[in-house]
């Protein structure tokens, strides 16, 4: 399990030295970091640390970040996923200086490669994939040589010419670097540049049929930008040594690649394909599931961008990858929400209580109740009390064992903001099902103003019958049932919880949760803390459970 300390004051982690002491020696007067996403899906919470990390640090040190969209595979990006990439990142609380894109570079980039080509370290290849990668070697032996490595500057630059031309078909040709087929690095065994893609571009529509390759427009894009501080992934490491030679090949300015460890969350997914999926089989509604661990599905279901910058810090920056218990995510949710959700009553599953020595006339009352007790400038709410109430079924047991606290025959109880009742009779229907409890309510026992001398243990939520409203409440729970998913043998989705999303198509609510909007967060009192869900209508308003009030996940773990 994941362990959840309070945070103190922390050191610099290991790429705030490197920028300290490079603007100590006077490398840089200020740095320009980059968050360069690829538009093929929606961001999740791991992007939410790279987010955090790049926008952090240029809030800590003079300078500033770029939003770069990575859009140089045109049959997989959609201007929908960069529209929802941008929401993402100003959710979370950051702003971009510049809104690029690496398709802005094009023009550049192809004017890059053909000067790698007149320097005579790139050529075109009519091998097919398979042959390339077949020529490519192993880690223990060397690959061997195209037979098209050897053509001429000239007609390199013809065909390369022509590629751009849309003379050639998909697959056909393309354009690799002259490096080395006996590098230890095999990503350095002439590497593929350019390929042939005839297909429409959500920006450049039909004037491009050739497209970068990543290490062709990523260190590019960088030096275009004068970024200091390129910070990707450690899966990344192997690249960055093509990511020095293309620069220093093409004497453009020298950004320099730093990786950080990529930090796993425990009982999800995060690979764009496995999310997918999930999608694509309905496993889930869509990329905004609140069982997703997108940020759009984390925003729905609840979460706050303060508990998702706090969880990043957490967990840090490492050099090491590692699974985090997505326990720390719901310790940091629930922390921040304890401080700032508003406190409702409502009950899932309602057995109905009359209080037989109140007024049978209708008549009800009004009780106060704190809006949050945790906030000492909280307000209150008027809560109606009247003859008939609603308590969850759960709270009451006819024969209950020893330290049951709740209500049972000849037990009391305080109803929450109210006041003390005692159970006196259980009328049950003719299949012997609970219809209601005949309870009597003791008038001097109000909150706040009890003069009772009657101390009790147990204290209930409820709802007057008469005023309250009618409610549908999601139960989300963690989407798989172990830890790694991707780890287990077989398919990943089958360990997809069962028990993942249970709905209450009917709960009863106090009449002020009527006036809930849908950026306020609240906790139905020990049930959990909800928000309000984009479904809500005039019909009916739908809540979604953002997490429970405490870890239940814990205590399973501790009895297995």
């Amino acid at each position: 399990m994941a362990e959840i300390n309070t945070p103190e004051e922390k050191s610099l982690n290991f790429i705030e030295e490197i920028i300290e002491e490079d603007l100590k020696s006077g490398r840089y007067k200020s740095i320009i970091t980059r968050f360069p996403p690829e538009p093929n899906g929606y961001l999740h919470i791991g992007h939410a640390s790279s987010i955090c990390l790049n926008f952090g640090l240029t809030k800590k040190f003079p300078g500033y970040t770029n939003l770069r969209f990575d859009d140089t595979n045109p049959t997989t990006e959609e201007t929908e996923y960069v529209e929802s990439i941008k929401d993402d990142v100003r959710w979370l609380g950051f702003e971009w200086k510049n809104e690029l894109y690496a398709s802005d570079y094009f023009d550049q980039m192809y004017a890059f490669a053909v000067k790698l080509i007149e320097k005579g370290l790139a050529y075109v290849d009519d091998s097919t994939s398979d042959q390339i990668a077949a020529m490519k070697g192993s880690p223990t032996e060397p690959g061997k040589d195209s037979p098209f490595r050897t053509r001429s500057v000239e007609e390199n630059l013809d065909l390369f010419t022509r590629m751009k031309n849309g003379e050639f078909p998909d697959g056909s040709r393309t354009l690799r670097a002259k490096i080395d087929m006996a590098h230890v690095n095999m990503l350095m065994r002439d590497p593929v540049l350019y390929r042939i893609k005839h297909a429409h571009h959500h920006r450049t529509g039909d004037k491009w049929c050739i497209y970068p390759m990543y290490d062709m427009a990523h260190g590019q894009s960088d030096s275009i930008e004068n970024v200091t501080h390129s910070i990707c992934t450690l899966e990344f490491v192997p690249h960055r040594e093509l990511y020095d030679w293309l620069i220093e090949k093409l004497e453009i300015y020298p950004s320099h690649q730093y990786e950080f460890a990529r930090r796993n969350l425990s009982y999800t997914v995060t690979s764009k394909r496995k999310l997918l999926q999930l999608v694509n089989e309905k496993y889930v509604s869509g990329w905004d599931d609140p069982r997703m661990p997108t940020i759009s599905g984390l925003r729905r279901a609840g979460y706050t961008p303060e508990s998702i910058r706090e969880f990043c810090t957490r967990i840090g920056i490492a050099k090491r990858d590692n699974m985090i218990d997505v326990s720390l995510l719901e310790f940091c949710v629930r922390e921040h929400l304890n401080k700032i959700a508003l406190r409702r009553m409502v009950v899932f599953d309602p057995v109905k209580v009359v209080l037989t020595n109140y007024p049978a006339d209708g008549s009800f009352e009004i009780v106060k109740s704190e809006d949050n007790p945790e906030d000492p400038n909280t307000t209150h709410r008027e809560i109606p009390f009247s003859r008939e109430l609603y308590i969850e079924r759960e709270d009451f047991m006819e024969n209950p064992p020893k330290k049951f606290f709740r209500l049972a025959p000849g037990q009391m109880v305080r109803l929450k903001s109210a006041y003390i009742i005692k159970c006196d009779e259980v009328v049950k229907d003719s299949n012997g099902k609970i219809t209601e409890l005949h309870c009597t309510y003791i008038p001097e026992s109000k909150s706040n103003a009890d003069t009772s001398g009657i101390h009790v243990k147990g204290t209930l939520h409820w709802v007057s019958v008469a005023q309250a409203i009618s409610v549908e409440v999601r139960l989300y729970d963690r989407l798989f049932k172990v830890e790694n998913p991707s780890s287990e043998e077989g398919d990943f989705k089958d360990y997809i919880n069962p028990n993942s999303l249970q709905t209450i198509t009917t709960a009863y609510a106090e009449p002020a949760l009527r006036n809930i909007r849908f950026a306020d967060r609240c906790q139905f009192l020990r049930k959990g803390y909800f928000c309000l869900d984009k479904d809500t209508s005039e019909e009916k308003m739908v809540f979604n459970r953002t997490v429970t009030l405490k870890d239940t996940w814990a205590k399973e773990a501790k009895k297995a």
